[in-house]
């Protein structure tokens, strides 16, 4: 499927190795323009080719670019490293019907080390969490066939995600389950080669990953969805 994202130029790519080796404001400042009109201009074309694409698999999820960019300033507030900026540039895609519930979405990152694409949910909060894994409980073995499709091995391997040492309290040690259940984060994550990123494959790539990986994004997502769905009535007269 083509597109009107035909890559990053080369300028923004220079730029985002120059800003790996030169983390700091006064450097920074002064190349501005650059980042603007060479890194975020390009990102922002990427976002919105992968949105139209998108309507007809995820319509959810599409994301008005100038939210689903991350800003390039770091919160160093709670941070050992005091560097400013980012390097990279990164994009996700949430689902606006989930919003505030940290659900499960899509995510595409441009560095100068490499292009990083994945989804599926990464910090979720403990109500979120309890409900994904009892979701997957309840119905394990659909998760495992949607994990295991033939497509989403193809193009990012096994399930990706931090794991505790044993089930989680509130399930069984012997549940059919329990090693699905220890996970604290559901991720398909791959890494790929830089130079990926000065191609209209980028694209592709992204569009294929994204799509491979709706089915594993909505199961997740699910429980959150029916949780929605309870409105206390006060709510229809806020």
């Amino acid at each position: 499927m083509s597109s009107a994202f035909s890559g990053f130029p080369p300028e923004g790519l220079r730029f985002l190795r120059g800003l790996a080796r030169n983390n700091r404001r006064e450097w920074f400042q002064p190349r501005k323009p650059l980042f603007e009109e060479h890194v975020k201009q390009p990102m922002r074309r990427l976002v919105e080719a992968l949105n139209a694409a998108m309507r007809n698999f995820a319509p959810e999820y599409l994301t008005d670019p100038d939210k689903a960019i991350y800003r390039i300033y770091r919160d160093t507030r709670f941070s050992e490293d005091k560097t400013p900026y980012k390097d990279h540039i990164a994009a996700s895609f949430p689902c606006r019907r989930l919003a505030g519930l940290g659900a499960a979405g899509y995510y595409v990152a441009v560095s100068h080390k490499e292009v990083a694409i994945g989804g599926g949910v990464y910090r979720p909060c403990p109500e979120t969490l309890l409900a994904m894994r009892g979701h997957i409980a309840a119905r394990h073995a659909e998760f495992r066939r949607l994990m295991r499709s033939r497509g989403l091995r193809r193009l990012f391997g096994e399930l990706d995600g931090e794991q505790l040492s044993r089930v989680p309290k509130g399930f069984c040690a012997d549940h059919p389950a329990a090693d699905l259940l220890r996970f604290k984060q559901y991720l398909f994550y791959i890494e790929l080669a830089p130079d990926l990123a000065a191609t209209p494959a980028l694209y592709t790539e992204a569009l294929a990953r994204f799509r491979a990986m709706a089915p594993f994004i909505d199961f997740l997502n699910a429980p959150l969805a029916r949780q929605k769905t309870k409105i206390d009535p006060r709510e229809l007269f806020a």
